[in-house]
């Protein structure tokens, strides 16, 4: 039996629009959470690709959607064992230093192997379990390692298919009341030396794996930074995340003018370069969000970035 799947050419007063409201919007005799589950489902295609339901659209851009499509029901996570350097464990939460080129939760080409399955494989006990993303409340690009806060504590539900920890964090977040800084080094000298990056973040329109400085459509986004060194030309930085926007610390360098070392995405590789893009999630301090304890916890640099800064401060490289 051939598919029915309605073809939509997106017009010019369109632009910019995201693709689920989009298709809500041209698709009016279809409900909304139909229209979610197929865009979940990566069935829906933007010149014939599969597309997220927060993609922004371009005039001229063709969606295809497969109105009569089941959409196939979400695979779990399966458990790995994988090693993970654990921090900080009490039975409410866990804090993982995640290693560089682990992704964290599973997608599209990265259904194993990720920090998820590795969670799995270590404990039952993880906040949100039944779902594709158990005890994750705020993640690190594949390329970036450091310290990553994980909910437990299932047995404490609050919400359907959510722990007591898991909620609390998700309100921490929300409130900005969890330090999350990271260290940085990024090309050049910043003027001034420490400050604020004010400038909302969205889905480049025409770069859709890329994430852009948008002044219509793009979310508020905050990054202050501290420069604690400057070293033959580049700048070690403490860099504190206000908000969490996706691929923030990278476009708002690289929106001044000082990419982050290594970033091949954002910024213009110049040689000599670390093994992958400088940034690491160096320092998480918050109160237990069950007990209310004060915590502090430190990552060091890897030896990765570790090595290369030693050697580009000597001169070596």
């Amino acid at each position: 039996m051939n598919m029915s799947v309605d073809t939509l050419l997106v017009a010019e007063s369109e632009e910019g629009m995201r693709l689920d409201r989009f298709v809500v919007q041209r698709l009016p005799s279809i409900s909304r959470t139909r229209i979610q589950a197929l865009i979940a489902a990566e069935i829906v295609t933007i010149n014939g690709k599969p597309a997220k339901a927060g993609w922004t659209l371009v005039a001229g851009d063709v969606v295809s959607v497969p109105v009569d499509a089941a959409p196939p029901a979400p695979s779990m996570p399966v458990a790995e064992q994988i090693p993970l350097t654990i921090v900080y464990e009490d039975q409410f939460l866990l804090v993982i230093d995640k290693p560089a080129g682990m992704v964290v939760h599973p997608a599209p080409g990265h259904r194993d192997g990720t920090l998820v399955n590795a969670l799995l494989g270590y404990t039952d006990d993880l906040g949100a379990a039944a779902t594709e993303r158990p005890g994750i409340v705020h993640r690190l690009d594949r390329d970036t390692s450091g310290l990553l806060l994980i909910a437990k504590d299932d047995a404490h539900a609050a919400a359907p298919g959510m722990s007591r920890t898991m909620v609390a964090l998700g309100q921490m977040m929300r409130d900005r009341t969890i330090l999350k800084e990271y260290t940085a080094l990024v090309e050049g000298s910043l003027d001034p030396p420490a400050g604020l990056i004010d400038a909302p973040i969205g889905r480049d329109p025409r770069h859709r794996q890329r994430m852009a400085i948008l002044a219509q459509g793009g979310r508020p986004s905050q990054t202050r930074y501290r420069t604690t060194e400057v070293i033959r030309g580049r700048s070690l930085l403490v860099v504190q995340l206000i908000t969490g926007r996706t691929h923030q610390i990278r476009v708002h360098c690289a929106a001044v003018h000082h990419p982050v070392v290594g970033d091949s995405v954002y910024g213009r590789p110049q040689p000599p370069m670390p093994p992958r893009q400088f940034l690491h999630a160096s320092h998480l301090a918050f109160n237990h969000p069950i007990t209310g304890v004060p915590m502090d916890i430190v990552s060091p640099l890897p030896p990765d970035l570790q090595t290369f800064l030693d050697a580009w401060r000597a001169g070596k490289n």
